[in-house]
């Protein structure tokens, strides 16, 4: 299955519970590579690459989490990068 990187804006409870670490755990056990990091504004960027179903699925999980409260994503399929962790920024 091909690969797919994208770029997510994530709007909501996503500052101070957890967010980004939970991404991280999750995406390593997927295997899925990028990095996530928090904005001034209160939301939270993350860049992602790997199987769309894979991708699809982290997103659930990070849902699923009952401290946190994605209200909003904006989403954008961005060119392939080489890199081989999911770092937190």
């Amino acid at each position: 299955m091909a690969e797919v990187r994208k770029h997510i804006v994530f709007y909501g409870r996503v500052q101070g519970v957890g967010f980004r670490y939970t991404a991280k755990y999750l995406a390593q056990s997927m295997e899925l590579t990028g990095w996530v990091r928090n904005e001034w504004d209160g939301t939270v960027t993350m860049e992602v690459q790997g199987r769309e179903t894979l991708i699809n699925k982290l997103l659930v999980g990070l849902n699923n989490n009952r401290f946190i409260t994605i209200e909003w994503m904006d989403a954008k399929e961005i060119p392939l990068e080489d890199e081989r962790s999911f770092s937190v920024r």
